[in-house]
């Protein structure tokens, strides 16, 4: 993994994208000598002069594939289905680039070198994920794991690392016990070739020595109770400074899952460990962003609100709008912004209800809107006002989030930054329907709050774009 701006990215994913960004980045030279028969290395003036087409190609193109899930990547593809799965994002980002060439006719490089650009592009992304997936399989991409400790947040790390989504490979080579510890790996799920293959090895002698025998580069702890010498402290800075990493559990869920784990969290980890950093300069910066992202989208989707509008009059009269009590920064109530997607009796009763999937209260117009997020869009004005952000947690109504409070370890923290029209739990998370599904996406949102940064913001922004266009998540 490689931390950009306390953000972790897969250090897989993050290679293949420069790489295919590069090769983006050729096709469009390589499109050029092809299309005027010049030789294909061009002259510095050469180069110069057709670089603003070629970025503005290699960005469009590299960002239609990201906001599409390509970089989600499933290893066990073929060439066949990575071949039409670079489809929509090409012809998305054909689409963007006729925009462009509209609006910015300086950028145009004609038709023909585009026909002959794409065609190269698509031919070397193919054969370039061939390659990568090819080379994930071999072992320079594995990270040998040995993990301290045998009780519950063991057996939970082993968990994580048999149905981990990255891509790179988790292979926990044993478990080290500790004293006072109840032995929980081996849980009924794990198959007689899997436990074979794992062992507990009592702590004795050199840990150091042990990581050396097993050729292990890194070692969890999870270790619940660090007291009474359970923890060997002087061993593991041993480890560390002879090149072994060492990472407690909380770190470790929190860098392979995106997530900070409540259940296995320890309250001096948040106070000394990193992040959370709430400066001016950050809060400055995100509020420009806001403002000027605010303006472009209000302006880009203003004839779609206007069309939602009418939509939601003809099918239920008035009011077109829905405004609801929230909590946002520092517990301070204020009213949110929506367009209305539920009948006016949705709460006849008087009592705040929890959405359903398939709520029956929703109406025609209203399942269409929330399917593609139209409903969100008036909180712009919520962004402009400055009651919100254009990222962030999820603002909860107070009937909520006073139970939540009671009931969920640490759940004020995500009151630290303003509310989003979008998160990072709305982007990795179902829809939150119960007090289960919002301990998860606390979960979610504290890693947000933890690692907040403009690099992380637009991450966010680009999934949402993917969230938008499959549904996911929407109720």
């Amino acid at each position: 993994m490689y931390r950009i701006y306390n953000h972790y990215v897969d250090k897989t994913r993050f290679i293949l994208f420069i790489v295919e960004l590069l090769v983006l980045l050729a096709s469009v030279y390589l499109g050029a000598s092809v299309r005027f028969f010049d030789p294909i290395m061009p002259t510095s003036n050469q180069f110069i002069a057709l670089l603003p087409e070629a970025g503005v190609f290699a960005i469009v193109m590299a960002s239609s594939m990201l906001a599409l899930g390509m970089y989600q990547l499933e290893f066990k593809e073929d060439i066949r289905h990575i071949f039409l799965r670079l489809m929509p994002p090409f012809v998305l980002g054909l689409g963007l680039m006729m925009l462009i060439f509209y609006l910015v006719p300086s950028l145009y490089f004609g038709r023909g070198i585009l026909v002959i650009v794409t065609m190269i592009a698509w031919t070397t992304i193919l054969l370039t994920r061939v390659f990568f997936y090819n080379s994930s399989r071999l072992s320079l991409l594995e990270s040998r794991i040995l993990i301290l400790g045998t009780g519950k947040l063991a057996e939970e790390c082993y968990s994580l690392s048999k149905k981990h989504f990255g891509s790179h490979n988790l292979n926990i080579i044993g478990f080290v016990s500790t004293p006072d510890e109840e032995n929980q790996v081996a849980s009924p799920h794990t198959s007689s070739s899997q436990a074979s293959s794992l062992q507990t090895i009592p702590l004795q002698g050199s840990l150091f020595a042990m990581a050396n025998q097993y050729k292990v580069n890194e070692i969890v702890v999870a270790v619940q109770n660090r007291r009474n010498g359970s923890c060997p402290i002087e061993q593991l800075l041993e480890c560390k400074l002879n090149g072994v990493n060492v990472i407690d559990a909380a770190s470790f869920f929190e860098r392979e899952m995106s997530q900070i784990r409540v259940d296995s969290l320890q309250p001096s980890w948040l106070v000394f460990g990193g992040g959370f950093d709430q400066g001016a300069m950050r809060t400055n910066i995100k509020r420009v962003f806001d403002i000027l992202a605010s303006i472009i989208l209000l302006i880009a989707t203003l004839p779609i609100m206007l069309m939602t509008a009418l939509c939601i009059f003809l099918e239920d009269r008035s009011p077109i709008f829905y405004s609801q009590e929230r909590v946002g920064l520092d517990g301070q109530v204020f009213r949110v912004l929506k367009f209305r997607s539920m009948r006016n009796d949705a709460e006849k009763f008087g009592t705040p209800q929890w959405a359903t999937e398939a709520d029956p209260r929703v109406t025609k117009i209203g399942n269409i809107i929330r399917k593609l997020r139209i409903d969100e869009l008036p909180q712009i004005i919520n962004v402009l006002k400055g009651e919100m952000s254009f990222v962030g947690p999820r603002p909860e109504r107070p009937y909520f989030v006073e139970q939540l409070c009671e009931q969920v370890p640490y759940y004020n923290l995500r009151h630290s930054v303003k509310p989003g029209i979008t998160g990072w739990a709305q982007v990795l998370y179902q829809y939150g329907a119960s007090v289960e599904d919002s301990m998860q996406k606390l979960q979610y949102d504290l890693y947000y709050v933890k690692n907040n940064s403009l690099f992380l913001d637009l991450i966010i922004l680009i999934d949402t774009v993917q969230v938008v266009l499959s549904g996911k998540g929407s109720r």
